[in-house]
């Protein structure tokens, strides 16, 4: 089992590294150009997280489903949840690409920025580029998840090898060669993310096209080609079909909207308290965006097998590798807990030479030794859950935990911070407050995942 889950998890890693590597990247690209480029990085990667975040079902739910019709040996139905994604995806972006202009007005209604009008008019510069790459972004999340519900985790590795390659050599040459500036960030995303798109599609019907090819009436020589595919897309949009599909994503969408508020809500609250806060908090949470891509790495392997044991109707398997997950899990938090403590300072000089914000971060660097040990069964439970598909259960331990979040934020700034005048002593308690609401959301996370284990996972199999 340890080998099937190190199979699944490490390509898994290295896929999921390569997206805050990226995000490094560009925050040291621009975070040598001047504070404002940092912390117009952090609000637009902030905007897009808050965008695609609330549609991640359609990578999460489609692991899901596929995991389960892989494990009960249902190829038709995992062309049809393939198809019912892919669907769904586009017209997302679609409609993303129609509202550009509204919700650029609504993000900036949240994210003032304290004597920072250059940060809002880069962060604007960076958002009307990049979301052109909604129809290729959503669609990856598609194509990945399905490829991981088949058991296959090598194949989105390669494709996220090359994307985030694109992406790297895109926005060097057009920052650093052809003087771009943030426009040139964004541009070499959305350049690399159809690239990533046509070469996940390429793969997948190189890998899998025996799949679609055994779809029912497919040989028929009755049916055109046209016919054909539309009998496909046909049998995928058949309500009954989508009404499940919705149902279980619509909790995900509202555990990913919970999701999306707390971390743009971090964001938003450390630019309230000021710009150097802002650029503050964007460099700390490259160390929580490091851990968690690399613990996402065994909660994809966790949708992989927790899927395919329920589909299998195997308890044994399903109970033996979430036990192993969450060893795993725990000697990861051990051995992030070690490096944080150790090379923290070097970690923060990759992304900024300016010793005033290195100097800044030092105050709060003892958070993230925290985060690791309170976060890595938030991680882990959300891919066992989503392999089991129990949305219900994950929806609501998010919002028991995102109510807390909010509570220890709002309730400790009035008691302890009151109407103070804010001075550089109290806006360092006011981020203390913010890290500390943090830190108790993702411990609540994972506490009340674990209550709901055996009723919402195990007795899937168990009591029958």
């Amino acid at each position: 089992m340890n080998k099937r889950i190190l199979g699944l998890a490490l390509p898994n890693i290295i896929t999921n590294i390569t997206v805050p590597l990226l995000g490094m990247v560009d925050l040291a690209i621009v975070g040598h150009l001047s504070a404002a480029h940092l912390g117009a990085i952090a609000i637009g990667t902030q905007i897009f997280n808050l965008i695609y975040w609330n549609f991640g079902f359609l990578r999460m739910g489609t692991s899901g489903f596929t995991a389960q019709a892989y494990g009960s040996n249902d190829m038709n139905e995992a062309v049809r949840i393939f198809v019912r994604a892919i669907a769904i995806a586009l017209a997302v972006a679609l409609l993303l690409l129609l509202l550009q202009w509204p919700i650029s007005r609504l993000s900036m209604l949240i994210f003032q920025v304290k004597d920072g009008p250059d940060v809002i008019r880069l962060a604007l510069t960076y958002f009307f580029v990049r979301i052109w790459a909604a129809p290729a972004t959503l669609g990856l999340y598609a194509v990945k998840g399905w490829f991981i519900g088949m058991q296959n985790a090598k194949l989105p590795m390669w494709i996220a090898i090359f994307l985030n390659t694109v992406n790297i050599v895109c926005s060097l040459l057009f920052v650093l060669v052809l003087k771009w500036d943030i426009r040139g960030v964004a541009l070499g995303t959305v350049i690399a993310q159809y690239s990533g798109l046509a070469v996940g599609l390429f793969f997948m019907m190189k890998k899998y096209g025996w799949v679609f090819s055994r779809y029912p009436h497919y040989h028929s020589q009755q049916y055109t080609t046209r016919a054909k595919i539309s009998l496909i897309i046909s049998d995928s949009l058949h309500w009954p079909a989508l009404r499940r599909f919705f149902k279980v994503n619509g909790d995900i969408f509202l555990r990913t909207v919970c999701l999306a508020t707390v971390f743009t809500f971090v964001t938003a609250a450390s630019g309230h308290i000021s710009k150097e806060i802002l650029a503050i908090d964007a460099l700390l949470m490259q160390f929580f965006t490091l851990f968690s891509y690399i613990m996402d790495g065994f909660a994809y392997a966790g949708e992989s097998l927790v899927g395919r044991y329920i589909g299998a109707r195997d308890s044994r398997s399903l109970h033996l590798s979430v036990q192993l997950l969450l060893l795993w899990g725990l000697a990861l938090t051990v051995l992030f807990t070690v490096l944080y403590a150790i090379g923290g300072d070097w970690f923060l000089r990759i992304f900024s030479n300016d010793p005033s914000l290195i100097d800044g971060a030092h105050t709060y660097l003892f958070w993230t030794l925290i985060i690791p040990v309170c976060g890595f069964t938030a991680f882990l439970f959300d891919g066992i859950f989503v392999g089991a598909t129990a949305s219900r259960a994950m929806r609501n331990c998010m919002f028991v935990a995102t109510l807390a979040f909010f509570a220890v934020y709002f309730l400790g700034t009035r008691l302890i911070l009151g109407n103070a005048i804010v001075t550089p002593q109290v806006q360092i308690q006011w981020n203390h407050i913010l890290w500390t609401a943090f830190v108790t959301y993702l411990a609540l996370r994972g506490i009340l995942q674990a209550l709901c284990l055996k009723k919402s996972v195990f007795n899937l199999i168990d009591n029958k």
